[in-house]
């Protein structure tokens, strides 16, 4: 179920045009979660609407206990489904923050 999740929540953020949608898998170094998505906009109104349709596609999935971090302005929302975490943000706090270099060792 993992893995579906995690491939429906890159697809949708491909359709809405996010930039460089990734996940990474870190169920061997986290207890958290087993993936984090990561994805830019090109603006807050986008970054918005990528989390809408997130928040959409996983409600229609009957995904419970979703927990949103940063709706409403900012340069970086969070979008917690559980088994997959999802960091939508803008290119600025992305290159700032290097998640992608935080979680993958591989990067």
């Amino acid at each position: 179920m993992t893995i579906k999740l995690k491939n429906k929540i890159i697809s949708t953020l491909e359709d809405i045009k996010a930039v460089d949608p990734i996940a990474i898998n870190v169920k061997k170094i986290s207890s958290l979660t087993d993936f984090m998505v990561i994805a830019s906009g090109t603006s807050d109104r986008h970054i918005n609407s990528m989390s809408e349709k997130v928040i959409e596609g996983l409600k229609g999935d009957k995904v419970s206990g979703l927990k949103i971090e940063g709706q409403g302005g900012g340069d970086w929302l969070l979008v917690d489904a559980g088994d997959v975490i999802v960091h939508l943000m803008s290119s600025d706090a992305r290159e700032f923050y290097d998640l992608e270099s935080l979680w993958d060792p591989d990067l």
